[in-house]
């Protein structure tokens, strides 16, 4: 889950749709759960859904605003969570907490198992359902198609490294701006970040590429490495937990 800063804002929305292309903006199209690029059917995401009472009053309240996909949007729906209890994108350091498999899966890292956080990752998780399993799907012709999540995320993995044996083959810079544009227009900055962990050069360039990526503090300006905790700069609630 790639960690952003959506940063303040003064501007009242009057309709929380109207915040859409601010959103867009600062955080580039993409679902802030499962990190897929969205270029139209891209949804305003309620942190605490706007359909529960308890909350109505954070409906068109800017800190309360991610982006969302269909899928994650539907299964996190009118959900009822204490922010406590969850990490997320704008206030954690998601990238240190959540480790993508070439197979699809999401799991936890070593380094937080048996702790706190690890339940927290879970409930995020299991909250917008990405630890849903793969669900194959053929077409008429008996072709597997990537349409879930998991399969898109098995997809992308392949994509990412095929341009690892490009640039391992061609070093240029001319090569590391062609690898940023294809991981900013793919989407999963997770996969795209692991697969070139090993190359500082590229990876700077890659988390540069994802708005709001760098200007969340959560990642070295000299080699792209983690900073965990995040420094939750804008004092979000319960903010700085990875």
């Amino acid at each position: 889950m790639r960690p952003i800063r959506r940063n303040v804002s003064d501007v009242h929305y009057k309709n929380y749709q109207d915040a859409k292309a601010d959103l867009v903006s600062r955080l580039g199209s993409y679902c802030s759960y499962c990190e897929r690029y969205i270029s139209s059917v891209l949804a305003v995401e309620h942190i605490q859904p706007k359909g529960l009472a308890k909350y109505s009053h954070l409906e068109n309240t800017w800190s309360n605003f991610l982006l969302s996909c269909v899928n994650c949007n539907s299964t996190k729906k009118d959900k009822d969570f204490l922010l406590g209890d969850v990490l997320l994108p704008d206030r954690d350091n998601t990238s240190a907490v959540f480790c993508y498999h070439e197979d699809g899966t999401i799991g936890i890292h070593n380094s937080f198992l048996g702790t706190q956080v690890e339940d927290q990752g879970k409930n995020t998780l299991s909250l917008t359902g990405l630890d849903k399993p793969l669900n194959r799907i053929l077409d008429s012709n008996g072709l597997e198609v990537a349409l879930d999540r998991v399969a898109q995320r098995v997809e992308v993995y392949g994509k990412a490294n095929l341009a690892l044996r490009l640039y391992e083959k061609e070093k240029t810079k001319e090569m590391i701006d062609a690898v940023a544009m294809i991981a900013q227009s793919s989407g999963y900055f997770s996969i795209w970040y692991r697969v070139f962990l090993d190359h500082p050069d590229v990876l700077s360039v890659i988390i540069k590429s994802y708005p709001g990526t760098f200007e969340s503090g959560c990642f070295s300006n000299v080699d792209g490495s983690l900073i965990s905790p995040c420094p939750n700069q804008d004092q979000l609630e319960f903010g700085g937990r990875a």
